[in-house]
């Protein structure tokens, strides 16, 4: 059964690969993105998979961009009945030299934004009994050198999807967080060639939803783990 499915961070990376997987299975998908140009074009580009795209501009550290983003998704497919909070970024290096700047960008994104796209969504899911998904990353719950402000904010995601988990789930809202290990994407100034098989890929990512979004109703996978099952080549 076809579902509306909103995707933030939807413009590359992760959240592109995921749109392509899930428009592919026939489910209507919403991305956005901080730039108005940027969501146009991946739009251009997933509407050659399939007409049943749609993209608003929306940085997820404004609530007042995921309140509106949420409204004109609902207003152009009538509904949402999932929501993939994936906006992030990821600046690293030693805690005593990370700049105020850094820190609150990687807080207010990775974090805050999940809290604000659940917050400007969660009426919409009690609606439909739907699903609130976050990418957040191995590094919530495994800790290392340069990585503090990063660790900090996906730590924070994984306790907060968890904590909603357990206050959604009566309204028959499912919570769950991803948490993959190494992704080719355009992540931390990388870019994505051969080098990078290895990893996990972006519609690696997009499949598990997928597979997620088919399960029974009485099954939740509230936390997952992902990880290359080969080491660096």
């Amino acid at each position: 059964m076809s579902k509306v499915i909103y995707i933030t961070g939807g413009t590359k990376g992760i959240g592109y690969g995921i749109a392509e997987v899930l428009l592919k299975n026939g489910h209507k998908v919403a991305i956005s993105g901080r730039k108005q140009e940027d969501v146009e074009k991946a739009v251009a580009e997933l509407s050659k998979i399939s007409g049943d795209i749609f993209g608003v501009s929306s940085d997820v550290r404004k609530f007042e961009d995921e309140q509106n983003a949420i409204q004109k998704i609902t207003g152009n497919f009538g509904k949402v009945d999932a929501v993939i909070a994936n906006a992030g970024l990821g600046i690293f290096g030693s805690v005593d030299e990370l700049s105020l700047e850094d820190w609150n960008a990687m807080i207010e994104t990775n974090l805050t934004g999940c809290f604000h796209t659940l917050k400007a969504s969660v009426d919409e899911l009690k609606k439909t009994e739907g699903y609130y998904i976050t990418i957040a990353s191995l590094a919530g719950t495994n800790f290392f050198e340069n990585g503090a402000g990063y660790n900090a904010s996906k730590f924070g995601v994984v306790g907060f999807t968890q904590a909603a988990m357990i206050d959604l789930r009566k309204y028959n809202i499912k919570a769950s967080t991803i948490m993959p290990g190494s992704v080719a994407t355009h992540f931390n100034g990388n870019i994505p060639s051969d080098k990078d098989d290895w990893k996990i890929q972006p519609e690696d990512i997009g499949n598990l939803i997928l597979d997620m979004l088919n399960m029974n109703p009485r099954i939740l996978p509230s936390k997952i783990e992902i990880r290359p099952s080969q080491v660096r080549k």
